[in-house]
């Protein structure tokens, strides 16, 4: 298990690295002078100037790509005449537009994003659960219909017009919510899960669809194994034999899935976080690409391509301390 967690965990760099690698070049090598998209609107000459020497693009491009590199590990300086800024490491870059650290942008916008993406995850795997399970038990019956439909419905229809009709009717109609707007969990938790439950669950009836199929299947093969049939015929509670045994079974192939899951739902904050106006990575972005700052985009993007490599390197280590089969020998 441990040469397979090294194994693991060196493909993940090897992927960050190549990854990084193809962002840099792809914002830095398109055509166009990169440092008049760093300098943004109303550049002129010497601004022009300040931001070539202080992210330095004046220097070739592998010297660039390297000190980003280094900036990640050692952190990295960025001049411009007599002044000197500090990036920290993880440096990602530095944002001529704001004068500021893109880490420390990212910094402040994060606990937003990971409040919404875990708590909209949390509440998917329950509502997701809850109905995969209830429909494997109400097989053939008109609940199990209704909850297919309803399922089927929440998949297919995209997160925008789900928030659209949550504003709408509890928001604007209803009025028994406030229009969303953030409160930091450690000045008012109360507030904090207030402001999140629409955006919430707006990320999660999508996500609880998939995961309602997947315990659906899962329990209809469990409760037709032999073993639950042994259970049943030595007069064990029907709660007991569906809590502790075909529920666990069932659950397995939800173990490695939800990491991955918890990783798409932060990259597909973008729309949830600008509809609600929730100052995210997410509307960060959006900002970012409206206003051509380069340093930021790339940025987010090296940070959102990191998440997904670590999520799905967590699911591939879950899945073999879960099922000893899935190590490679």
């Amino acid at each position: 298990m441990i040469w397979f967690l090294l194994r693991r965990v060196g493909a993940a760099v090897v992927v960050l690295l190549a990854l990084s690698a193809i962002v840099y070049a792809l914002f830095y090598l398109t055509p166009g002078d990169p440092s008049v998209l760093a300098c943004g609107r109303g550049c002129n000459a010497e601004r022009l100037a300040q931001t070539q020497q202080k992210l330095g693009l004046d220097d070739p491009i592998y010297v660039q790509y390297w000190h980003f590199l280094e900036g990640l590990v050692a952190g990295r300086d960025y001049s411009a005449g007599p002044d000197v800024d500090h990036c920290a490491a993880p440096c990602l870059g530095y944002s001529f537009q704001t004068d500021r650290p893109v880490t420390a942008m990212l910094m402040e916008r994060l606990p937003v994003s990971a409040s919404l993406a875990f708590g909209a995850e949390a509440m998917a795997l329950l509502l997701g659960v809850s109905a995969g399970l209830l429909s494997a038990l109400r097989r053939g019956r008109p609940a199990e219909r209704i909850l297919t439909g309803v399922t089927l419905l929440g998949y297919s229809t995209p997160v925008f017009l789900i928030g659209l009709v949550l504003l709408l009717v509890f928001c604007a109609y209803l009025q028994w919510l406030p229009f969303p707007a953030y409160v930091p969990l450690t000045q008012n938790p109360g507030e904090w899960a207030r402001n999140l439950v629409l955006p919430w669950l707006a990320l999660a009836l999508i996500q609880a669809a998939v995961y309602a199929r997947i315990t659906r299947a899962g329990a209809l093969e469990t409760l037709v194994e032999d073993h639950i049939r042994t259970f049943r015929a030595y007069g064990l509670r029907e709660r007991q034999v569906i809590g502790r045994h075909a529920l666990r079974g069932a659950l397995a192939p939800l173990v490695t899935l939800t990491a991955v899951e918890v990783a798409q739902v932060m990259t597909a904050a973008v729309l949830t976080e600008t509809m609600f106006g929730l100052p995210g990575v997410g509307k960060l972005t959006v900002e970012s690409v409206n206003s051509v700052d380069l340093p930021v985009v790339v940025g987010v993007t090296v940070l959102a391509g990191t998440v997904v490599v670590l999520a799905n390197t967590v699911a591939d280590l879950l899945h073999a301390a879960a099922d000893p089969r899935a190590r490679p020998a």
